[in-house]
């Protein structure tokens, strides 16, 4: 369960940000659906790869540029 303490005299609209961008760091949603449907080791260990050569191309290219 995720706490958002709010300060004092802090706007709820920034309490809400807070509280939104913890719950997207927390990946619960991207597990969730991920649960909806199995998906073979394989096919996972695949999509990381490739997930990976990419990040590492980003990465290389930011060195570079």
């Amino acid at each position: 369960m995720l706490i958002i303490p709010v300060k004092e005299g802090e706007n709820i609209d920034r309490a809400l940000k807070r509280y939104k961008r913890k719950y997207s760091n927390v990946k619960i949603m991207r597990e969730l659906r991920g649960r909806k449907q199995f998906t073979k080791p394989s096919v996972a260990k695949r999509a990381q790869k490739i997930k990976a050569s990419y990040v590492q191309r980003l990465r290389t290219q930011e060195e570079l540029g």
